[in-house]
């Protein structure tokens, strides 16, 4: 689409926010996604959109924890193929899904996106202090069918996901929440890129909004240190929260 100065102007300062909050927090989709409702795109061109530009934070992610992955060379091969064909099946799954309805779908998916963002801090925790479980070969199919399914969502629609990996990997008894964060981005960057290069051959990405995004993810990732010395992973996260349930709530409203 051709931008005018505010649609160009609303799109950078969400995109560097968010990439200053999935530096600190996470849930920058939470901030992107209804700036991109706001100037006029589609609920499926915002996904689109949203999914191609902050990838590159994803990778960011990843390299900033790849040390963590150390010891993980097991769980990496056995939950690649279920992420991978996951994210095709989400993807295609959210493209083919008529517009109405996904609009409609919309404020539900974002409260899923927020309850999840709210719940992140408790369950890891949780999952910090978990005892582990043997890792037969039912824990192992139980594992990859939940890591399929997360896939499948993150293809769809994708904010939220890193806690639902979380949960994955400690149905295999791993207790290292260092390991556990390290393989969380890695799937997290893998489900992100096969769904955006899908969106891309389908041709359904906005390429001029993509762009000015991707600029503002990579500054606002960049300013995501000196943020988190200010105001703090927990401020931030619960900023993004509130402004889920506030995004939520007119959603709604709207579409009485």
């Amino acid at each position: 689409m051709l931008m005018h100065i505010w649609q160009a102007t609303t799109v950078l300062v969400a995109a560097f926010l968010a990439g200053a909050i999935n530096s600190v927090a996470g849930g920058g989709t939470l901030i992107t996604f209804p700036a991109l409702l706001g100037i006029g795109l589609t609920g499926q061109q915002a996904n689109v959109t949203s999914t191609l530009a902050l990838w590159p934070g994803s990778v960011g992610g990843f390299m900033g924890h790849r040390q963590d992955l150390a010891g993980t060379r097991a769980f990496a091969l056995r939950l690649i193929a279920p992420s991978i064909a996951g994210a095709l099946v989400g993807a295609g799954l959210m493209l083919a899904t008529p517009k109405g309805v996904f609009d409609h779908l919309i404020p539900f998916l974002i409260l899923t996106a927020t309850l999840l963002m709210a719940a992140n801090d408790p369950i890891a925790k949780y999952l910090k202090g978990a005892h582990g479980h043997e890792r037969s070969s039912g824990w192992w199919t139980g594992a990859i069918l939940f890591q399929f399914a997360v896939a499948i969502y993150g293809g769809y629609f994708g904010a939220g996901i890193g806690i639902l990996m979380l949960a994955a990997l400690s149905l295999l008894g791993l207790k290292d929440i260092h390991q556990m964060n390290g393989l969380k981005n890695f799937f997290g960057m893998t489900i992100n890129f096969v769904a955006a290069a899908y969106f891309i051959f389908r041709g359904a990405v906005d390429w001029p909004v993509a762009l000015v995004m991707v600029g503002g993810a990579t500054l606002g990732g960049y300013a995501g240190a000196r943020l988190a010395r200010y105001v703090g992973r927990e401020k931030a996260r619960v900023g993004v929260v509130l402004i889920g349930f506030l995004v939520t709530g007119i959603l709604l409203f709207q579409n009485r």
